[in-house]
């Protein structure tokens, strides 16, 4: 945040470059998340009260470096000093030590984590302990503390990209938004399989009664599509498979290949009973980010990073007789979805549709015009086609 000027009614900022492309609201929760409410910032931004160079602005808007943000002066801020503050505990040298140890690999504006499972990457209700806690070993000499991009679920493990700067956070966003960052999942899934690879294309939504910690198939969600190989098979027990999600979903690998009937390993949520395998084999979530790759701003070589598996999961590769080096053998060239045989099956299917509804209004047409035309003066019709 650049210096602040006042006019005695209303103070302005700059923004700075750290903050271009982030939006507004997340702009003062930044800066200002101490003095200035969300409730605050929209009723600024109703009142007309909030102006980005001159213009109206809403907290949704995203700001651009250079830029003027100007609200009312401080002494329309309402006193919050009195509002208890929950303290947050410094991190042990244990934590610090935990969260280096995740380093995969560095560069000027991101560190690769490997996030084991079992850690949420984001804290909410009676989750003190996760990833973006840990993210304060991290700091620069500065003081400056990575960014979350994006997240992986708790029980999930595997890569996971933290920005070294706020610049460099909105530059990884826009990439992760835009689907040009290409993510390589591993999973056990239940069952045989009976294709070598294919394309889940089935939109995902909330289901209804779990408080949105579940979602589902169904034709009034947002689209969603996976890209799935399978590395090898234990019979038709299970199998091993590679994942890609083309779009980001929550919980989209997880609700996909439930939905296709073969739940993934360990995952309760999405496969009930049928998703636990006997014979030693645990009970823990199989699902694992093995490889991320990203464009890096500037033009610098794009970053590309590759996870170690955890504990249970190597073991179960190596109880099945499952070579691990046989999944880095998959080409990482994403598929064009438009080209898969089963968009091209959906493709006909409804262009076959449409032509059957063209014949049937034209022989609707024809035989209007046959009945009007064959009626003589005493009524009588003509003959039926």
């Amino acid at each position: 945040m650049s210096s602040e000027t006042s006019s005695g009614e209303s103070r302005t900022f700059t923004v700075a470059a750290d903050d271009d492309g982030i939006r507004l609201d997340r702009w003062f929760k930044r800066h200002m998340g101490e003095e200035v409410s969300f409730n605050l910032v929209s009723r600024w931004a109703r009142t007309g009260q909030l102006r980005i160079d001159g213009n109206k602005a809403a907290p949704g808007d995203r700001i651009e470096a250079g830029q003027q943000i100007r609200m009312p002066a401080a002494e329309a801020v309402p006193d919050r000093s009195a509002r208890p503050q929950r303290p947050v505990d410094p991190l042990t040298d244990d934590e610090r030590d935990f969260v280096r140890e995740m380093v995969i690999q560095s560069t000027p504006d991101a560190f690769l984590l490997n996030k084991p499972p079992g850690l949420a990457t984001q804290g909410g209700t009676k989750t003190d302990k996760h990833l973006d806690r840990l993210l304060s070993g991290l700091e620069d000499e500065d003081g400056q503390r990575p960014k979350l991009v994006h997240r992986l679920d708790k029980d999930t493990s595997g890569v996971l990209l933290v920005a070294r700067s706020a610049r460099a956070a909105a530059f990884f966003s826009k990439s992760f938004a835009g689907r040009t960052a290409r993510k390589v999942y591993w999973a056990l899934v239940v069952g045989d399989l009976s294709q070598d690879e294919g394309l889940i294309d089935a939109p995902l939504a909330k289901q209804p009664g779990t408080g949105g910690e579940k979602m589902h198939v169904s034709e009034e969600g947002s689209p969603a599509r996976t890209r799935w190989r399978v590395i090898d098979r234990a019979g038709t027990r299970t199998a091993w498979v590679e994942l890609q999600p083309l779009t980001g979903r929550t919980h989209q690998l997880r609700a996909h290949m439930a939905h296709l009937g073969h739940p993934i390993v360990g995952d309760a949520k999405y496969g009930g009973a049928e998703a636990f395998l006997t014979g030693g084999i645990s009970r823990k979530l199989h699902l694992h980010a093995r490889r991320l790759k990203i464009d890096a701003p500037g033009g610098a070589k794009p970053i590309d990073g590759t996870a170690e598996l955890p504990t249970h999961f190597a073991e179960t590769l190596a109880t099945l007789g499952f070579e691990a080096r046989a999944g880095d053998n998959m080409p990482l060239d994403r598929p064009d979805p438009a080209k898969s045989p089963e968009v091209r099956a959906r493709r006909q299917a409804a262009a076959a549709k449409t032509a059957r509804k063209e014949r049937k209004g034209e022989r609707r047409n024809r035989g209007g015009n046959s009945a009007g035309g064959g009626r003589s003066g005493g009524g009588s019709k003509g003959p039926r086609r």
